[in-house]
């Protein structure tokens, strides 16, 4: 079976007006919660009309870049660098690299202090999206639905310290009892191409049936890394100085030290680990960063991944879905078979023989 062809799609960052829609060579795209995704190719340029299309339509910092394959949106993002290379055969063509709608975010800054006071934590983070795009020339069409979390914050942040929005993010994201979020990519019932912001409470979910995964099968290869660099069972946060006068020595505001007795009675060594709020004022935000950052350190950090063929049920669309895969093998001896989030693709089109292939990565519970 013919695998769908892929098209790149070069628009207006704000208006999303059509330029172009050229051939491009050595494509290459990852998606992911809680880390900004990726696409690189080359647009070959084998003449001047082509050249001259090029031009007009690859602009670095105001291109937006749709992927289609067939009739579905797969990635969307904004064109953020051209490299333009001619090899020793004389042989023409235009590099690129996109970022995913996210990376926008972290272009830009917060110039007015911005106050909520006991406001859902979801509702903060799109205000955050509408100060960005409530700008003159800020709007680039981020669209998002109106779901609470149940959990209410207190956030002032200051135009003094001039966070990015996407930073902002990701620390309210971050603290205890926190959410996910992202920018996806689709095309919806009336053909429209959109970036919807997504957030998800405590984590996102997407997919309602379930996709089942063999090795050996459909999983081609895996990589199973177990990291405990990173592992930590005793924590401290620091957050902003809580002394304004300069004439004295200034001390950060810091939280408990949390320790996992539990942990070291079971025989692991002492391991510490911290993290720093610089402008976290508050004794309890700066409590919950803690055991928010102490809970993800205790365990060592496991990302599987997993390379299967595209198609089918392996989509974009997986991020968030549950998988169950089942793995035997000699070190699996008794077969594994569990449940796992999907919370990256890396996927990799055919090119000269080289069959579609994604690569997903895989949050352990």
């Amino acid at each position: 079976m013919i695998a769908p062809p892929y098209r790149l799609l070069f628009c207006d960052l704000r208006s999303d007006q059509l330029l172009d829609a050229l051939p491009v060579q050595g494509v290459a795209l990852d998606d992911y919660i809680g880390k900004t995704g990726r696409l690189t190719g080359t647009v070959p340029i084998p003449n001047r009309a082509i050249a001259e299309r090029a031009r007009r339509a690859i602009v670095p910092g105001r291109t937006a870049v749709w992927v289609e394959r067939g009739r579905d949106i797969w990635w969307g993002g904004i064109l953020w660098t051209l490299a333009l290379a001619s090899d020793a055969r004389g042989f023409l063509g235009a590099q690129i690299q996109a970022g995913g709608w996210e990376s926008y975010l972290y272009r830009r800054l917060l110039y007015d202090t911005q106050t909520a006071e006991q406001v859902d934590q979801l509702d903060i983070a799109r205000g955050l999206v509408d100060y960005a795009q409530n700008t003159p020339g800020g709007n680039i069409g981020l669209t998002y639905d109106i779901a609470v979390s149940g959990v209410l914050r207190d956030r002032t942040y200051l135009r003094y310290d001039l966070p990015t929005i996407g930073d902002l993010l990701d620390d309210l994201a971050a603290v205890e009892d926190g959410f996910e979020w992202r920018i996806a990519s689709f095309r919806d019932s009336d053909g429209r191409r959109v970036k919807r912001l997504q957030l998800g409470h405590p984590v996102i979910r997407a997919g309602a049936t379930e996709v089942v995964l063999d090795h050996p099968g459909a999983v081609l290869s895996y990589t199973w890394p177990v990291d405990a660099t990173a592992k930590a069972n005793a924590w401290q946060s620091r957050g902003a100085s809580i002394n304004s006068n300069q004439a004295q020595d200034s001390y950060p505001l810091t939280s408990p030290v949390l320790v996992d007795d539990a942990d070291i009675a079971a025989g692991w060594p002492r391991l510490d680990g911290s993290s720093d709020y610089t402008t976290v004022e508050q004794q309890a935000t700066l409590d919950a960063h803690a055991r928010a950052d102490w809970t993800t350190a205790r365990d060592p950090v496991q990302i599987p991944e997993v390379e299967v063929l595209l198609g089918g049920n392996i989509t974009p669309a997986l991020l968030g879905a549950t998988v169950r895969l089942r793995i035997r093998d000699m070190w699996h001896s008794d077969t594994l078979d569990a449940r796992y989030r999907v919370v990256g693709l890396s996927l990799s089109p055919p090119e000269r023989g080289r069959p579609e292939t994604a690569r997903l990565y895989l949050e352990v519970p």
